[in-house]
């Protein structure tokens, strides 16, 4: 089967969706944005499709979940559906470049929970980091040594 690239586009950067956009036309490789928002794909690349959801909640997150198989690549920032993706056997980064393990993903995990508690509780946390163009790189190095282990099935 062959490998098919997901994205969670609800919160994905533009230049994400862009690096995305080329790797897939490179790669002729099947690529689909999952969002709760109508999403524009290149009208230039046939090998990039959007599914539009339901509105609400983590909907995005489960139809990704419950649509890629084993041996896919998955992009979100969303670490409870990173999880998930992970124990199906997916391969998962995150828009920064951050490539989501069987052996890191619990600590992500738990981070996580910690800083949306302390968030819960009133303490401010701050917001992400900006994203710039060392993010950028990092994730576009991240795209394509995942995606050359997955295609080469390591």
């Amino acid at each position: 089967m062959p490998v098919r690239l997901w994205i969670d586009a609800d919160a994905a950067p533009r230049d994400v969706k862009e690096i995305v956009f080329r790797a897939a036309k490179r790669l002729e490789m099947e690529t689909v944005l999952v969002a709760n928002q109508r999403l524009q794909t290149p009208l230039d690349n046939a090998f990039v499709s959007a599914v539009r959801v339901a509105g609400g909640p983590d909907v995005a997150d489960r139809y990704i979940a419950e649509t890629a198989t084993p041996g896919d690549v998955a992009v979100t920032a969303d670490i409870p559906l990173a999880s998930t993706l992970v124990e199906k056997g997916v391969r998962v980064i995150d828009p920064r470049g951050e490539e989501y393990t069987a052996d890191n993903i619990g600590e992500r995990l738990t981070v996580r929970d910690f800083m949306d508690s302390l968030r819960g509780s009133g303490v401010e946390t701050g917001g992400a980091r900006p994203y710039g163009a060392r993010e950028k790189q990092a994730f576009a190095a991240a795209l394509d040594r995942v995606l050359s282990r997955a295609l080469r099935g390591l």
